[in-house]
């Protein structure tokens, strides 16, 4: 039974990660973000880098966010306390559709570490 309750609440904070800031243009609910978050979040990006702190991190979703036109799940695996998604997500600067893949995890009930994979050369045909 551990194992479900584990897995609905891994589940449902990933699903209120995207909520905060999938929705469009001026819906950023930075608030929400932050409840899901861990304050030493352990993040990775092709860009980015290696950050650890959530503080940094918001600042870069907030700015993801107020371009957002459209998102839309491919595919989604979960196993325990971790999450997988791949993702497309249209934007309105740099113009144009990108595949992100972001992988979980959730610790103590909150998400602890991102690793977020995408083609930066794509990224930047679109214009970044």
């Amino acid at each position: 039974m551990m194992s479900q309750t584990l897995h609905t609440t891994t589940s449902t904070l990933v699903d209120a990660y995207y909520a905060s800031w999938t929705a469009g243009l001026d819906s950023f609910d930075e608030a929400r973000l932050r409840e899901v978050l861990a304050p030493d979040l352990d993040f990775t990006g092709t860009l980015a880098g290696h950050r650890v702190g959530a503080e940094g991190f918001l600042k870069g979703v907030a700015g993801v966010a107020a371009v957002v036109r459209s998102f839309s799940v491919v595919q989604r695996l979960e196993y325990g306390n971790e999450v997988a998604v791949l993702y497309d997500c249209e934007l309105s600067r740099p113009a144009g559709v990108c595949r992100f893949a972001e992988f979980f995890r959730v610790e103590d009930g909150r998400i602890r570490s991102i690793n977020l994979v995408y083609d930066g050369t794509e990224w930047r045909k679109l214009g970044s």
